[in-house]
C-alpha cells in the first residue's frame, strides 16, 4: 500500500487529523493497532447508558473540543457536582461537607466520549481506516517512510504521523535507529492516563443524590482514591466511578478487587451501595497499545507537555509527530490531542 500521508494511531488526535485531511482532499490512511477506534476514549455500553472508562470531561477555555462538538451536533452537559463532598480517612471514618466538588464546571458528552469518536469516524472513508493493524517497525527510504505491519506488509508513504504517545513509538523498530539522545527523550516523555485503572459501579437509581450527595469522594483508604458521579444525562444505570489508589501491581485480582469496591463504597455511602448491578473495571496500565513498562508507576501531577525539539523535523521532516503528549497548552487533554493534530497538519504543509 502506498499513500502521501500514513497516520499511525485512531484515538481522537489520528481521527481528527484524518477528517482534517479528507476535507482537503488529500491521500492518507489510517492505521490502528486496535480492533476498534478512539484510543484511549473508550466507551462502554451497560444497559441502556454509556460509560467512559478513559477521558471523560472538557472544561471551559478548551475551544477546539467545543466547537468540534458543537459542529457534530452532539449534546454535551455539566458533570453533576450539586450535594456534599465526603472523606475517608485512612481508618475508614467519613467525614461530610469536607472540601468541594472538584469537577464543578466540567463537561461530558450524552453518548460517552465514544459518541465523539463514532461521528468523527462516520465522516472518513471505510477504506482509508485499517483496524487491528498494529506498525512494528518504520525504515526511512529515499522518498519517504515504509512501515511494516504485523504480517510483514509494507505500507509506503510520503511522510508518516505518529498520532501515540512517544513511549510507545520508542518501542517501534526504527531503521536506521534514532540517535541515543532522541530516544531517551521520547522514552522520557510520559504516557497521559497509562498508569490509571477506573471503575464504574452501576445501580437502579442515584440513592446518593437523594441523601444530599455530589458523588463526590476522596478516600486515604481506598481502593479508590477519588470517586464521582458518572451517571448519564439522562436514565439509568445510575453510577459512581472512581480512580484506583492502588499500584498496578496490587490491582490485577479482579474479583477480589471488585468485592474491596463495593465495601469501600458501603463504607462510604451507606448500605444501598453494597450490590451494585456491575462493577466496570479498565486498567490501562495493562493495555499493550497505551502503557509501557515505564508507565506502571501512575502519575501523580499533570506533566509539562510539549514537542521535545529533539523529536521535530525527524528524517528530514518526514517523522511527525501528532499525540495529545506533544500539544504545547493542553498536553495530556482531548483538547491537547485535537491541538497536536493542528501542529501535525503544519508540519505536514512545511
Amino acid at each position: 500500500m502506498q499513500t502521501d500521508i500514513l497516520i499511525i494511531g485512531g484515538g481522537l488526535a489520528g481521527l481528527s487529523l484524518a477528517v482534517r485531511l479528507a476535507e482537503r482532499g488529500a491521500d492518507f490512511r489510517l492505521l490502528e493497532a486496535r480492533d476498534r477506534l478512539g484510543g484511549r476514549i473508550l466507551t462502554e455500553r451497560h444497559g441502556d447508558g454509556q460509560f467512559d472508562m478513559g477521558p471523560a470531561w472538557f472544561w471551559p477555555g478548551q475551544p477546539r473540543i467545543a466547537d468540534m462538538i458543537d459542529r457534530l451536533g452532539l449534546l454535551a452537559f455539566d458533570q453533576h457536582w450539586q450535594g456534599a463532598v465526603l472523606f475517608e480517612d485512612p481508618h475508614g471514618q467519613i467525614q461530610r461537607g469536607r472540601g468541594f466538588a472538584s469537577m464543578q464546571g466540567s463537561y461530558r458528552l450524552d453518548g460517552g466520549m465514544g459518541a465523539l469518536i463514532a461521528a468523527l469516524a462516520g465522516q472518513l472513508p471505510p477504506d482509508r481506516i485499517q483496524l487491528a493493524h498494529p506498525i512494528r517497525g518504520l525504515e526511512r527510504i529515499p522518498d519517504g517512510v515504509t512501515a511494516i505491519g504485523p504480517d510483514g506488509q509494507a505500507h509506503k508513504a510520503k511522510r508518516v504521523v505518529l498520532a501515540l504517545p512517544p513511549r510507545l513509538a520508542a518501542e517501534l523498530c526504527l531503521v536506521p535507529s534514532l540517535p541515543t539522545e532522541v530516544l531517551e527523550k521520547m522514552r522520557g516523555v510520559a504516557t497521559w492516563m497509562a498508569g490509571q485503572a477506573k471503575a464504574v459501579a452501576l445501580y437502579d437509581r442515584p440513592f446518593w443524590r437523594e441523601q444530599g450527595l455530589s458523588g463526590d469522594a476522596i478516600s486515604q483508604r481506598g481502593p479508590l482514591a477519588e470517586i464521582h458521579d458518572a451517571s448519564p444525562a439522562r436514565g439509568e444505570p445510575y453510577a459512581l466511578f472512581g480512580f484506583l489508589g492502588l499500584p498496578p501491581q496490587s490491582r490485577q485480582d479482579k474479583p477480589g478487587l471488585r468485592d474491596a469496591i463495593a465495601g469501600q463504597l458501603a463504607r462510604i455511602f451507606g448500605p444501598e451501595a453494597t450490590q451494585p448491578q456491575k462493577i466496570a473495571l479498565k486498567d490501562w496500565a495493562f493495555d499493550a497499545f497505551t502503557s509501557t513498562d515505564l508507565d506502571l508507576q501512575p502519575l501523580r501531577a499533570h506533566p509539562t507537555y510539549e514537542l521535545p525539539p529533539e523529536l521535530d523535523g525527524l528524517w528530514n521532516g518526514r517523522l511527525i509527530f501528532g499525540g495529545t503528549e506533544v500539544a504545547p497548552d493542553f498536553g495530556g487533554y482531548l483538547e491537547g490531542a485535537l491541538e497536536a493534530a493542528e501542529g501535525a497538519l503544519t508540519s505536514i504543509d512545511r
